[in-house]
């Protein structure tokens, strides 16, 4: 109990925001510092937490733990919306505004109402059991338009949001059987248990015509879980062996010598190497309770409440509360206002409503289910036709074979339902819709055909990827530097910047460069083959991969490539480091690095002021051997110290960003009076093309231990490595360290309803610069 009361008592930061509702990320040594920032949280990661502290705050005296869980559900409660009484997905923990208003009992929702339903069981507080009631009706109105309950808008709740319905939905026919209803849960459960049937193991994702959307299987107990509570409450066989089934399958295609893992995809049971902790802590011990007589268990279930991870809480909590409506407290309430108080017969005191009540056509409940099953015989097999997943696959085209310059392969995968889309950026996206393929063996072959382009993809991505960059000299005979992307194909370069000489690297590569006749540099282009023969040829994103262009100026002689991005604005210091893939061929035998557009336009700046511009291709230094020298030269050699060395490189991350006039771009240094550790922070504004703003904040750390190291050198000090401390949902990386995204201004019209928050350096720091170092 008193390590339980710690861990609480580290929790409960989680709390302090404006609603009460818990922060997602919590520091277990420093609470909420360094992870404050991020804010949103999902209903269910919200409304799941207070039959533990309840339980804490019961058991150890201690009520902050119950009030603070309880005051999180009553927010939740109030920010339901009031016409549909249904809540949405995700919302901010201080504005309590909802992010993601789509509304279900699957994924980021599930646990809340549960916990809603067994408050009023395990605490006995009736607001819980009207609440229950009120969602429940909600739920039944709005999300029975499908036999798997489809998630719908919580303020249009007559339209479904999406198109598939996730496994973790599985628990809700046992929640239904714990609150009474046992009918629509025999019903759901049917059907989930004829998917199982026909593909081994529920999906993690079935459209609403039963087919697979996200195939893997993470040996979830949900499922389980409802059998268990549908057995118990009919005694009937079929259950038992549904559980059976489940257990073959669990034993045939997912042990493993050191466990079992979970399964990749249904359709090709291939496994991944993970065993989830509620393998062992739900999905075996459903399975033991479900097949465990009830006077074999060394304790009695009935007097127990199962939490969501199937921990075991006695019902005999809600005595420990003033609060909780106990039969003894209704008894004695009955008495002092002169009535009669007749002891409830103790055969019906804790049971569901009768089976004689909910099936007066049957004589038992096992009768009644079976009943209720047989309408439902082959639902699943009738709407969606018997597929040939089990049978061998005639393949027309592999995905290793495919070319996107081929007329003949591009129709062929249309006919396998498979849309190819370019994206604003340039990127490709390839989308597989069963339902558009020709035929349905066409449909299947699509499935496999993704399935082989992701292992591709996975397959493709090295992960030794450092970035490159692109060195020249400007017509003043300044030497210039732009930070390229690598390509997961081609030569390794080398070059001053290797940190380490890689197996089969090429060395920097030095040339004139030319920009190609057809920019775009694709198959059956046009282009003059002389004038790109020993040279470093410029090339466009877009109309086909990368490797089909680095085909292409490699046939004409070039000794290599660079490739511009096309999207307006886009910035190596903005940006998330880009990794150009191929298709697997080993075939291409000249480096090829990615421009992002600003140091493409930079690039093409000297290329026209210098028609036979030199350029060289080299990896990157590393963090060690790049720190800034510019700065040395203006700094006195007297204040080169740690504080020194994070700042230069902050001041060369800003000189590195083309801002407009206006940007806020500063820098600022503390002291953790905690750890001793040096911070420095930057803000600066980069514009998109549409004429909005994001404003990205960096914090580098560099601790006691790196500036003791510092000091012992007698060379100039390298930087530190950056640490991230503030999080946000959503993050770029660049090769300078970790940038966090703190504000988008970029226009969306499903966003309209998130409050924007403007960033603003503080005055007497707006003008920071190099020259403000020795100061500082």
């Amino acid at each position: 109990l008193n390590l339980a009361m710690d861990v609480a008592n580290r929790l409960l930061p989680a709390f302090n925001s404006t609603t009460g509702l818990p922060y997602p990320r919590v520091n277990l040594r420093t609470g909420l510092k360094g992870v404050d920032s991020q804010q949103l949280t999902c209903t269910a990661c919200a409304g799941s937490i207070i039959l533990e502290f309840a339980a804490l705050s019961r058991l150890s005296g201690e009520k902050i733990y119950e009030d603070v869980a309880s005051r999180a559900m009553d927010y939740l409660w109030s920010a339901r919306h009031r016409q549909s009484n249904l809540v949405g997905n995700v919302l901010n923990v201080n504005t309590g505004d909802w992010v993601r208003r789509e509304s279900g009992i699957g994924a980021g929702i599930d646990s809340y109402y549960e916990y809603v339903a067994k408050a009023y069981v395990l605490l006995g507080e009736e607001k819980y059991l009207d609440r229950w009631n009120t969602h429940y009706s909600a739920i039944m109105k709005y999300l029975t338009t499908g036999p798997l309950l489809p998630d719908v808008h919580m303020h249009r709740p007559t339209t479904s949001s999406k198109h598939f319905t996730d496994a973790l939905s599985a628990f809700w026919p046992g929640l239904q059987v714990l609150m009474g209803d046992i009918k629509p849960a025999i019903q759901q459960h049917e059907v989930l248990y004829q998917i199982i049937k026909k593909h081994n193991f529920l999906p993690e994702a079935i459209t609403s015509d039963f087919q697979v959307y996200w195939g893997q299987h993470f040996l979830r107990p949900e499922f389980l879980e409802s059998t268990y509570f549908l057995h118990k409450a009919t005694k009937d066989p079929h259950y038992l062996e549904v559980g059976k089934q489940v257990l073959k399958a669990l034993q045939k295609y997912a042990r493993v010598p050191c466990g079992y893992a979970a399964v990749k995809d249904v359709r090709t049971m291939s496994h991944e190497d993970r065993m989830d902790s509620f393998v062992l802590t739900e999905t075996f011990k459903y399975l033991y309770l479900l097949f465990s007589k009830d006077e074999e268990l060394f304790l009695d279930i009935d007097q127990f409440v199962l939490t969501t991870e199937a921990h075991l809480f006695p019902v005999s909590l809600a005595k420990l509360s003033n609060s909780t409506n106990t039969r003894e407290k209704s008894r004695e309430s009955w008495l002092d206002f002169g009535f009669d108080y007749e002891e409830p017969q103790e055969e019906f005191a804790q049971s569901c409503p009768s089976s004689r009540l909910l099936f007066p056509d049957h004589e038992d409940s096992v009768s009644a289910a079976a009943s209720v099953r047989k309408p439902l015989d082959n639902l699943v097999e009738s709407a969606s036709p018997s597929s040939p997943s089990n049978k061998p696959i005639k393949r027309t085209l592999l995905a290793g074979d495919f070319s996107s310059a081929n007329s003949e392969h591009l129709k062929m995968v249309k006919d396998m339902g498979i849309t190819i889309l370019s994206l604003p950026d340039g990127r490709t996206q390839l989308l597989h819709t069963l339902t558009n393929a020709k035929t349905r063996e066409l449909g299947e072959e699509g499935i496999l055909f993704m399935q082989e382009m992701i292992e591709m993809a996975k397959q493709s991505q090295t992960p030794d990827s450092p970035p490159k960059q692109v060195r020249f000299q400007d017509s003043d005979g300044k030497e210039v530097v732009l930070q390229a992307g690598p390509a997961q194909f081609g030569p390794v370069l080398g070059g001053q910047g290797a940190s380490t000489k890689k197996d089969g690297a090429a060395g920097a590569l030095t040339a004139n460069i030319v920009a190609a006749n057809d920019i775009k540099a694709c198959l059956n282009s046009q282009q003059n083959g002389e004038s790109m023969w020993g040279k470093i040829v410029l090339v466009e994103r877009g109309d086909c991969m990368f490797i089909e262009k680095a085909r292409v100026i490699q046939s004409l002689g070039a000794k290599g490539g660079i490739v511009m991005d096309t999207v307006e604005g886009s910035a190596a210091a903005s940006s998330p480091l880009f990794a150009m893939s191929g298709d697997g061929s080993q075939d291409v035998s000249i480096p090829l690095v990615f421009l992002f557009h600003q140091e493409a336009q930079i690039l093409m700046k000297a290329m026209a002021n210098n028609p036979k511009l030199e350029v060289t291709l080299e990896e990157k230094p590393s963090a060690q051997e790049s720190d800034s020298s510019d700065a040395d030269d203006v700094v006195p050699h007297r204040i080169r110290s740690p504080v020194h060395s994070i700042l230069t490189q902050n001041i060369q991350q800003s000189k590195e960003i083309p801002v407009g006039p206006a940007t806020p771009d500063y820098i600022s240094v503390k002291t953790d009076e905690t750890t001793g550790d040096i911070i420095s922070e930057s803000i600066r504004t980069v514009k998109n093309r549409d004429g909005s703003t994001r404003t990205f904040k960096t914090i580098h750390r560099m601790t006691q231990q790196e500036m003791e190291e510092l000091a012992s050198q007698t060379t100039q000090p390298s930087s530190s490595t950056g640490q991230v401390d503030m999080i946000s949902e959503s993050e770029v990386r660049s090769s300078q360290g970790e940038v966090v995204e703190l504000e988008d201004n970029a226009t969306n019209p499903a966003d309209d309803f998130i409050e924007e928050e403007t960033i603003e350096p503080p005055q007497d720091e707006q003008d920071t610069d190099t020259e403000s170092l020795e100061h500082l």
